[in-house]
């Protein structure tokens, strides 16, 4: 059952001695796993009250409490936004619930922050490198997950099987998936602290300032990746970019040319995981929920397969048509040699013994003709999935191969 504000804030004067509230306020949060309220008490102060609604909701808040243990005042005073401070905890049944100090800030929508103005498109870019920065050491000291660029990659498989099992993933989807799981160069990444559970709720903004950063449950070593699947699922390029650009200048260590890419697979595979989340909840609201957004996604994916295929014919047929027109007028001119050339020899034997003013040259070859005089043959197009991330408009298309010469 799901427990309101004001129950939150009796809850809140158990964990906090002295508090003492004179109102509550919803507060944005996961709704599926968490109950959440903001407080003002007595002295006016404000504080946030974060309860589980299950004991895995539980689990990741007292895994967070131990991680928020874990930045010492030098390294938090090393970021440029705040982090939670625990003020106290109760424990009811299997369940703890948590008292925060209020951070400044609110939450912005995703349509607004993709919206946003440069200045805070690089206070995102530079939070984002500050996480990724983090002394590895503060991960492997807490005993927090820790993968390889290549341990990420298999789990990645595994639960892709996983997902499959359910039966209700697009057969279209699965196989692009599976493609890109495949492409080995794609998952080469240098793997690094991340937040884990980086999105829009988890940023509090000031004006265009990030003021702090919460929902440090899923702190881990692994893909950079993993923070920006929910920027490139706003689909707003220019916001995404803006962001990256930002993140590039800030971090110590010069990002991977894939980063986008494994983005936007992974925020498309965020779907098939909240379809399995849905399943072993029993949950068949947030499942049907899930199929519709996975079928509208496939579908999306199609339509933009068959739009880029119709551009890349017509691209195609253009460049045709101009390099014939090329290669005709290049003939043309080449056959006026021989006719100055049999001038010359005229002259010449008229008497003339001198060598001719023009010497005789092949007719230029062909445009598009190779130095050995061969003529590049285009390669057929693909009729294997696609594997880009164009449903997402992050990955521009590759270049159209030159049509063979007419």
């Amino acid at each position: 059952m799901r427990r309101t504000p004001f129950e939150l804030a009796a809850v809140a004067t158990a964990a906090v001695p002295g508090l003492t509230p004179m109102a509550a306020a919803s507060a944005p949060d996961d709704a599926a796993d968490f109950d959440s309220a903001l407080l003002l008490d007595s002295e006016g102060k404000r504080w946030r009250v974060r309860s589980p609604r299950h004991p895995e909701a539980s689990a990741r808040l007292e895994t967070e409490f131990m991680i928020l243990r874990a930045f010492a005042p030098a390294i938090r005073a090393e970021l440029p936004f705040l982090m939670p401070t625990v003020a106290g905890t109760v424990r009811q049944g299997a369940l703890s619930t948590f008292v925060y100090a209020h951070l400044a800030g609110a939450t912005r929508s995703i349509e607004e922050l993709s919206s946003c103005s440069d200045a805070l498109a690089k206070e995102i870019g530079v939070a984002l490198a500050a996480v990724h920065d983090l002394p590895q050491s503060l991960v492997n000291n807490a005993d927090l997950p820790s993968y390889t660029a290549n341990e990420f990659r298999q789990r990645k498989l595994n639960e892709l099987d996983q997902a499959a099992t359910t039966g209700k993933i697009p057969p279209a989807l699965l196989r692009r998936w599976e493609h890109a799981l495949e492409d080995v160069a794609l998952w080469r990444f240098n793997p690094c602290v991340v937040h884990g559970d980086l999105h829009e709720d988890n940023l509090l903004i000031d004006g265009d300032s990030v003021t702090a950063v919460t929902g440090w449950t899923d702190l881990r070593i692994g893909d950079p990746a993993d923070d920006f699947a929910w920027l490139v699922a706003s689909n707003e390029q220019r916001f995404v970019e803006s962001v990256l650009r930002h993140y590039t200048e800030a971090r110590r260590d010069t990002p991977d040319g894939h980063l986008l890419r494994r983005s936007a697979l992974l925020a498309e595979f965020a779907l098939a995981q909240y379809l399995v989340k849905a399943l072993a909840a029993g949950h068949s609201d947030m499942t049907a929920e899930a199929e519709a957004m996975l079928k509208s996604l496939a579908d999306d994916i199609e339509e933009q397969n068959a739009l880029a295929a119709e551009e890349a014919e017509a691209a195609a047929a253009e460049l045709a048509t101009s390099e014939l027109a090329a290669a005709e007028r290049a003939a043309a001119d080449g056959l006026a040699a021989p006719a100055v050339v049999m001038a010359s020899e005229a002259k010449a034997s008229e008497g003339d013994s001198a060598k001719p003013t023009v010497s005789v040259t092949a007719i230029p070859e062909s445009a598009g003709d190779s130095a050995n005089g061969t003529a590049s043959t285009p390669e057929a197009p693909s009729e294997a999935d696609d594997t880009s991330t164009t449903a997402l408009q992050i990955v521009e298309p590759a270049p159209l191969q030159d049509a063979k010469d007419h």
